[in-house]
């Protein structure tokens, strides 16, 4: 076990494993105990290779897996990690107080991170990981809304502001709705789903992630034996529409010529094309250099382990900066 795990309280021995998910409610208050697992932990830091010294940004803190391996690799590196979620920040900011002086936390989406490094004083930096997954803890809380596998409110909302999925699905129009659930969800029968979604809300039955689901499956029918659920998409559409996504991703990618070092490394984790397709077209440009004609994807080991890697992809690059002008 290394040193940076043992002065981490909570930290299991397992390196990918960062905490523990307690159903005694009464011992957690409102901070809850949660197990999530990290993805593709060897290929980020492999890829990334902290030296001595450097500055790196974990724009998705989550969880803080990603953060801890990256101080684990290098000791005397600083870490700069964002998340939007405010319950991330206040819990990693518990769980890795001993090594506050390496690692600052910043409550922001990284679509700001221009400005964040900039309020820190930070002009450039050298490496960057973005895990674009939506982290197990959120996913798992009913609270959140974010899946109809269990009954919570209709939010989806990764962070504290903002309108929730309720209020989204109001606001919008039937032709609206159908389109965002189509462009984000590639869904063929949005138009079908976005009607009864919008009946169910006029008659006052769309008050819970369950009655989100029923009206979705009225339009289209159960889910096949072995298949996917028919409400899938349409919940990963509405997710991605109310965080703003695929916005904040093209932010930082627009950002990172203005904040990576020559040299640096940025890296992302994506779980859907939409969000693959952006990293690639940025990547393809000239002042870039990536590390691999293909992205990376989990091995057969990682998956069979935890199952919810098995749609990540993989891709880093080296910022190439004054060398691609000359």
């Amino acid at each position: 076990m290394s040193n940076l795990q043992l002065a981490l309280p909570g930290v299991l021995p397992d390196p990918s494993v960062e905490w523990v998910w307690s159903d005694d409610f009464d011992e957690v208050s409102d901070v809850k105990r949660f197990e999530h697992t990290t993805v593709m932990r060897d290929e980020v830091v492999r890829a990334i290779a902290p030296r001595v010294g450097g500055v790196y940004v974990d724009a998705t803190l989550g969880a803080g897996g990603h953060t801890v391996a990256l101080l684990e690799a290098e000791p005397k590196a600083r870490i700069v990690a964002l998340d939007r979620d405010p319950t991330a920040i206040r819990v990693a900011g518990e769980r890795l107080a001993t090594v506050s002086d390496r690692l600052t936390l910043v409550h922001a989406t990284f679509g700001t991170l221009r400005g964040e490094l900039d309020a820190l004083g930070i002009d450039r930096i050298d490496g960057l990981v973005a895990d674009l997954g939506v982290s197990s803890p959120q996913l798992d809380d009913p609270e959140r809304g974010m899946s109809f596998r269990r009954e919570g409110p209709i939010d989806m909302r990764m962070g504290a502001d903002g309108e929730t999925a309720l209020e989204m699905l109001d606001r919008l129009s039937d032709e609206e709705l159908a389109n965002l659930i189509y462009e984000y969800g590639d869904e063929r029968r949005s138009r079908r789903i976005a009607r009864s979604i919008k009946k169910a809300l006029a008659a006052g039955e769309l008050r819970t992630t369950l009655d989100l689901r029923r009206a979705i499956v009225r339009a289209v029918g159960p889910a096949r034996i072995g298949g996917v659920d028919p409400a899938t998409r349409t919940f990963q559409a509405l997710r991605i529409g109310v965080n703003r996504e695929l916005a904040e991703l093209e932010a930082l990618l627009g950002a990172l010529p203005d904040v990576m070092a020559d040299g640096g490394i940025a890296s992302f984790l994506s779980f859907h094309s939409l969000e693959d397709r952006l990293v690639k077209r940025a990547f393809a440009v000239a002042d870039w250099a990536p590390l691999s004609k293909k992205p990376l994807v989990p091995t057969d080991e990682e998956c069979a382990q935890n199952p919810r890697a098995r749609s990540a992809k993989f891709r880093a690059a080296r910022w190439l900066g004054r060398e691609a002008v000359e």
